[in-house]
């Protein structure tokens, strides 16, 4: 099993969660194993939601876990979401984003920097 991270519960993020949800079987066979959301980033609280509790407001306890493995980056900008990928990626955790104005200022970079640790980065189209 795969865990995973969401930076970002916006609609992106959130649609990201649906497909987990909805999708968990077609999920799972088209990535060879099963997909486990443990974590979602963002500084709002969501009452009522079906992840209100898998959601956190500090990006460190995301990155020190050594159980998540992949990060969903869907903040969008520059800035946090480039500190928030250096340093998933300098501890070994690959990285997917739909972040074009990120991956278009810095994705040599990033990419780089992910084949540096093992792991890797990649941009998702939505």
């Amino acid at each position: 099993m795969v865990k995973v991270a969401i930076l970002g519960y916006g609609t992106v993020g959130s649609g990201v969660a649906e497909v987990l949800d909805t999708n968990c079987s077609e999920v799972a066979q088209s990535a060879g194993e099963e997909i486990s959301l443990k974590y979602i980033l963002d500084l709002r609280e969501f009452p009522g939601d079906p992840h209100e509790k898998q959601v956190v407001h500090d990006v460190d306890v995301i990155l020190n876990d050594p159980e998540i493995q992949v990060i969903c980056e869907t903040m969008g900008g520059i800035e946090p979401a480039l500190t928030f990928e250096k340093k998933a990626l300098m501890r070994g955790k690959s990285i997917c984003t739909s972040n074009k104005e990120l991956v278009a200022a810095y994705g040599p970079e990033l990419v780089a920097l992910a084949r540096e640790n093992n792991c890797s980065y990649l941009l998702k189209q939505v």
